[in-house]
């Protein structure tokens, strides 16, 4: 339907353009192929005799405009090639052609499934919700994924196995966040051996020898009122004085205990009000002896402890007591009710969910003896809902024609799930409540941005981008890589996490990602790497740290050890598999699917370093096309081996890492391909773009979304190509504010498969 509105608008003068600057450019170079009868690579350019689709296929224009100016098509064999200005004529038509049927045609944001809250989503919401950050979705089955990402609608499946572990874990995490009996006071422990200064001891006992006092840390878990305990014996002879001591907290004075006797424990305790987070702890000895060392009078203890907040109530139910107030019965049961459905739900409870829900808490209550009873039961009813496991959007215009914008709480899920993989928070309700979000929906995403909840982009959009998850199943062959252990792939992961961690927060060029001269190490992977000289003394084993990398070939993501062994095989490096993952996640040029009757490198006699077996491979036509992109790539990296170690020889033989693009551009090595990979930031920059808009939406894209990437793109590209300005990008697209209206139903068209 919308290929015929197109059709119908296209002008006398635009399908001239088509059959003057076009068609003979097609014929001349393009047809001889890609013809009805041959279609390879499944493109017949003969079926397109004017623009009239020209939206609807503009995938296909963009691509053959790429394939022409980077001078992969006509093929390199082909002894008749368009001169520079004839591709520079091509590419002229097309983009003004596919500007005017991108102005012509209405905005189509697609269709958005509902869709079911993934484990990692799952979590943080019942963060958000009720206070609790704890994996509740552990035993959950794993999420599948689509597109390269676990958020995408059209596959989170939903089974009997998570139907019954959603109504469990409700149950559970009902039962954490609202206690029907007083929890018992926590507590955390310092032994005083570990105490400084360091000095006399006996067995765990921790003497006053030589000073008078000890000091440590301890950390508050939030903030609240804390009782510091600690059992403390003191020895002496008769007349001697009884032991005082002094509890000091950040410098401060903050109690005294006096003892009752002469050779006697006893439990000294004093009360503080903290901030969560860490302090510093002293115990001071008042009324020591003059000389503490030798003496018969002693003070020792063995640990010193940290009991509370004295308050015992869970955060969920210190936030409940603030709604409730003084109210009763049912006045107390629609209250809880309407604040807790109305966050779970994302949007304001209706009269008739408030109603049933409150039924649920007012029976539980009569059973239970105790409103908590009844606010326990509820939650783990409303846990269960599909309201709250899916996130569905309700149409507030259902009879709306055109495109026209979601819903202010709908948009408020859009943006939080996007950016905090989380629910909204008080803001952005406020602001959906008041009908002001999307007035102010960019510097709301800028806020988001900004908050350390933002970090979620790494684990939930960068990681499963750059396909890390890849590490965990491969492994590499121990007598061939005897550095390689678990603990060096965990850091492998942790490196490139807290890489584009960077990106995300200072907010930088998003090229970096190619070539940035700097990384993360721990002394695990500094010595794994051989720079655990440079690794700064006094770091813990596990800390990690940023470097500065020195000029060469290591600089990036694309030669972090992570990424370097999750695109090799177990027993040697894969030039094929290192080019396609450039191609793919970071260019957004897959190569096609390789034939089915084309035979595998290993399963050839060929002969020589892997090099030449490629190269003797790559002289089947057949195998040429695609390898000939993928290839030279991936050998740029040959001089880091199947777990990202550097080296200089292969198989015994000068490993050369130097290639040809098909464009004609030449490299010496890794560094060189990085800097030419950077020149083509637009088309790295593009494929981020789309990556992002998929996430953010959670489907896949098709011709439609076009004008949005293209928009996307440009943006980021006045602001320097700064993470932000692409987030933003995403957030202010057509795509993600506006849903689709009755006249734009679905096309048939076949976006690219999952």
């Amino acid at each position: 339907m919308l290929g015929a509105v197109v059709s119908a608008l296209v002008s006398p003068a635009s399908a001239q353009d088509f059959s003057k600057d076009v068609a003979p450019f097609l014929n001349k170079y393009c047809t001889e192929c890609h013809d009805a009868e041959l279609a390879k690579g499944h493109l017949n350019l003969e079926a397109f005799k004017d623009d009239s689709r020209f939206f609807r296929d503009q995938r296909i224009w963009r691509e053959v405009v790429s394939q022409v100016t980077s001078g992969e098509m006509p093929p390199v064999k082909k002894k008749v090639r368009p001169t520079p200005a004839e591709v520079e004529g091509l590419q002229t038509a097309v983009h003004k052609l596919l500007a005017n049927a991108i102005a012509k045609a209405k905005p189509d944001p697609g269709e958005v499934t509902i869709r079911r809250l993934n484990r990692m989503e799952f979590n943080n919401t019942i963060r958000d919700l009720c206070f609790l950050d704890e994996n509740f979705s552990a035993d959950f089955p794993a999420d599948d994924t689509g597109y390269g990402f676990d958020n995408i609608g059209d596959v989170l499946t939903f089974s009997p196995v998570h139907l019954e572990r959603f109504l469990s874990v409700g149950e559970q995490i009902a039962a954490k966040a609202m206690p029907t009996t007083p929890n018992e006071l926590d507590g955390t422990g310092l032994a005083m051996i570990e105490m400084l200064p360091k000095g006399r001891r006996e067995d765990q006992q921790r003497f006053f020898d030589p000073a008078p006092y000890l000091t440590g840390p301890m950390t508050a878990p939030r903030d609240g009122d804390y009782i510091i305990s600690v059992s403390l014996r003191s020895t002496g002879a008769s007349g001697d004085p009884t032991a005082k001591v002094a509890f000091v907290v950040d410098g401060t004075e903050v109690g005294q205990y006096a003892f009752k006797a002469i050779k006697k424990s006893e439990v000294a305790t004093a009360k503080v009000s903290l901030k969560a987070g860490k302090h510093e702890f002293t115990l001071k000895w008042l009324n020591p002896p003059a000389k503490i060392p030798g003496n018969a009078r002693t003070l020792s203890g063995l640990r010193l402890r940290l009991l509370g907040p004295t308050d015992t109530r869970t955060e969920f139910q210190r936030r409940l007591a603030a709604v409730v107030g003084n109210t009763t019965a049912d006045v107390r049961a629609k209250a809880v009710v309407n604040w807790f459905v109305s966050r779970a739900f994302r949007r304001p409870a209706t009269g008739a969910e408030i109603a049933r829900y409150a039924k649920v808490f007012l029976d539980a209550e009569k059973a239970g003896g105790n409103w908590e009873s009844g606010a326990q039961a509820m939650i783990a009813v409303v846990l269960s809902s599909p309201k709250f496991i899916f996130r569905a959007e309700q149409d507030e215009k259902p009879t709306e024609r055109d495109a026209h914008p979601v819903g202010e709480f709908a948009l408020a899920s859009r943006l939080s799930y996007f950016l905090w993989g989380s629910m909204p928070d008080e803001e952005l309700f406020q602001l959906a409540y008041a009908g002001k979000l999307s007035a102010n929906l960019e510097a709301q995403a800028r806020r988001l941005l900004k908050d350390p909840r933002a970090q979620f982009l790494t684990q939930g959009f960068g990681l499963q981008w750059l396909q890390l998850r890849q590490l965990t199943t491969v492994s590499p062959d121990p007598t061939l890589y005897p550095k390689f252990s678990e603990g060096v792939r965990s850091a492998m992961m942790k490196e490139t996490e807290l890489f584009f961690a960077e990106v995300v927060r200072e907010d930088r060029d998003v090229l970096d990602l190619i070539d940035g001269d700097f990384t993360y190490v721990d002394r695990t992977l500094a010595a794994f790497y051989g720079i655990d000289a440079t690794f700064p003394r006094g770091r813990d084993k596990g800390e990690f740290v940023r470097v500065t990398l020195p000029k060469g070939d290591r600089g990036g993501i694309l030669t972090h050890a992570s990424i370097l062994t999750a695109t090799s095989n177990p027993t040697r490096t894969s030039p094929v598999k290192r080019g396609k993952w450039i191609l793919e996640q970071i260019l957004g040029t897959p190569p096609p699917p390789a034939p089915p009757s084309v035979p595998t490198l290993d399963g050839q006699q060929l002969k020589g370093n892997l090099r030449a077996r490629m190269e003797q491979h790559r002289r089947d036509p057949a195998c040429a096309s695609c390898h000939s992109r993928m290839d030279a790539i991936g050998f740029a990296f040959e001089k880091f081996d199947g777990v990202g170690l550097m080296r200089t020889m292969d198989e015994g033989k000068p490993i050369d890492p130097a290639g040809k693009l098909s464009d004609g551009r030449t490299f010496a090595g890794a560094a060189e391909l990085k800097q030419l990979l950077r020149k083509d930031g637009s088309k790295v920059v593009r494929n981020l773009s789309t990556k992002l808009l998929t996430y953010g939406l959670g489907r896949g894209l098709d011709y439609y979304d076009g004008p949005a990437i293209d928009k996307i793109t440009e943006s980021a590209a006045k602001s320097g190509n700064r993470f932000s300005a692409l987030v933003l990008g995403v957030v202010m697209s057509d795509p993600f504010r506006l849903r689709r209206g009755t006249s734009q139903v679905e096309s048939g068209s076949n976006p690219s498969k999952k």
